[in-house]
């Protein structure tokens, strides 16, 4: 005659069950990152293969620095994502590149993919939980004597992944760059325009001129599942806050960077952030 089990059999359902989440759980780090690489292979939260338009794989900038922007890919276990699984928000985990610090989203399996333009030499990328504590770091050198180097940056990010938040610059002899009109003439360039995370969305100038730059950021509007929208009461944040980091000189002896947090309160919100005097 066959033994059964000493012990009811849905305690043993139960221990067995234990054992394999816990495998599970063991089998996949807090995040994983991928070595930054070209090509938009993943856009997660919204998938951009397909379009041109889109930095990756064809970016419409070209030129200077913006040619050789790259994306940073990667997964959050579970207990990291901005979401739980009953989507309830929570604090996200922080993407930190090269000294840059920006919320990261993912889709609701954890991936994420953000762009970056890369200059040579010493490059870092971390992901920190939302404690502050360090789940990975990847650390690469771009020993490319060729890659421009970004001689002046300004970089936004801001914590709701709803908000479609835009960069607005203008420069010394009076052009104006933002999403509408990426590409200036004196060899500056916004980066891709991002609509499906919380940026970063960046403007980066290789032989900047001299003179003063009007930097400001506008909430634009929403961005849901059925598209563009601006409706207040779907905001996740009563007051989404923006940081724009300034990086003058980066990767060299002379780097040096500034930072600023600027709320915004309501869609239309057009705030000057700073004149950069260059």
């Amino acid at each position: 005659m066959t033994a059964f089990p000493s012990r009811p059999w849905w305690r043993l359902c139960v221990a067995l069950w234990a054992v394999a989440a816990a495998g599970a759980a063991a089998a996949m780090p807090p995040a994983t990152l991928e070595a930054p690489s070209g090509g938009w292979n993943r856009g997660t939260l919204t998938d951009h293969s397909g379009d041109g338009a889109v930095a990756y794989p064809n970016p419409p900038i070209d030129r200077g620095v913006q040619a050789g922007r790259t994306l940073i890919r990667g997964r959050l276990a579970a207990e990291h994502r901005a979401r739980d699984a009953n989507r309830r928000p929570r604090t996200p985990p922080t993407l930190v590149v090269n000294g840059n610090p920006m919320p990261l989203y993912s889709d609701a399996d954890g991936h994420f993919a953000r762009p970056y333009a890369f200059g040579p030499g010493s490059n870092s990328v971390e992901i920190r939980s939302a404690d502050g504590q360090p789940l990975r770091r990847l650390q690469f050198f771009e020993a490319d004597p060729g890659r421009p180097r970004a001689q002046l940056r300004a970089i936004l990010a801001w914590d709701d992944d709803q908000a479609e938040v835009d960069l607005h610059v203008l420069t010394p002899d009076g052009q104006h760059a933002f999403w509408a009109h990426p590409v200036l003439a004196n060899g500056g360039g916004m980066d891709v325009d991002s609509v499906d995370g919380a940026g970063p969305e960046m403007f980066s100038m290789t032989a900047p001129l001299r003179g003063p730059y009007q930097l400001y950021v506008n909430y634009w509007g929403n961005f849901g599942d059925a598209g563009y929208h601006f409706d207040e009461s779907t905001r996740q944040k009563k007051i989404i806050t923006c940081r724009i980091t300034l990086v003058f000189h980066e990767n060299t002896p002379q780097e040096r960077r500034e930072s600023f947090v600027v709320p915004l309160r309501k869609i239309g919100d057009l705030t000057h952030v700073k004149t950069v005097m260059f």
